[in-house]
C-alpha cells in the first residue's frame, strides 16, 4: 500500500519537470545560454523533486523502514527512466539520442536528476521525516 501511495508523489514529478523545462527553455537559455541552461536545469529538478518528496511523501506514506525508503526510491527510479525513455521514443528521439543524456560530460545532469529521484526518499528517512 505504501508503494502504491507513494506513486501519487511520482506523479507530481512530471508537471514539475514539464515546467522545469519551460524555464529552461524560455527563460534560462535567453539569460545564461543552451551550455549553463541545461546542467542548471538538471539541478533545479534535483532540488524540486526532493522538495516534493519532502512535502508530500511523509504525509502519504507514515512508518516506512530504511527497506520501504529505498524501494520507493527504485520505483521512481525505474518509472522516470521509462517515462523518459518512452517519451523521448514517442518524440521522434533515437536511442541513441536517448542515452546520450546519461552522459553528464555533456553538461546534462538527468543521472543527478535520476539519483535524487532515488535517493529522496533515503533521505527523508535519514532525516527521520517519515
Amino acid at each position: 500500500m505504501r508503494l502504491l501511495k507513494s506513486f501519487i508523489v511520482w506523479i507530481c514529478f512530471i508537471p514539475v519537470a514539464i515546467l522545469n523545462g519551460g524555464l529552461r527553455e524560455y527563460v534560462l537559455v535567453k539569460f545564461i545560454g543552451e551550455e549553463t541552461a541545461l546542467p542548471v536545469s538538471g539541478i533545479l529538478l534535483s532540488v524540486f523533486i526532493f522538495l516534493v518528496t519532502w512535502l508530500m511523501l511523509p504525509r502519504l506514506v507514515k512508518g516506512c523502514g530504511m527497506k520501504g525508503c529505498l524501494a520507493i526510491g527504485v520505483c521512481w527510479a525505474l518509472l522516470t527512466a521509462a517515462f523518459e525513455s518512452a517519451a523521448g521514443i514517442t518524440g521522434g528521439s533515437t536511442i541513441t539520442e536517448i542515452l546520450a543524456a546519461y552522459n553528464p560530460s555533456t553538461g546534462n545532469l538527468w543521472v543527478l536528476v535520476l539519483a535524487t529521484t532515488l535517493l529522496s526518499p533515503v533521505l527523508l528517512k535519514m532525516f527521520k521525516q517519515i
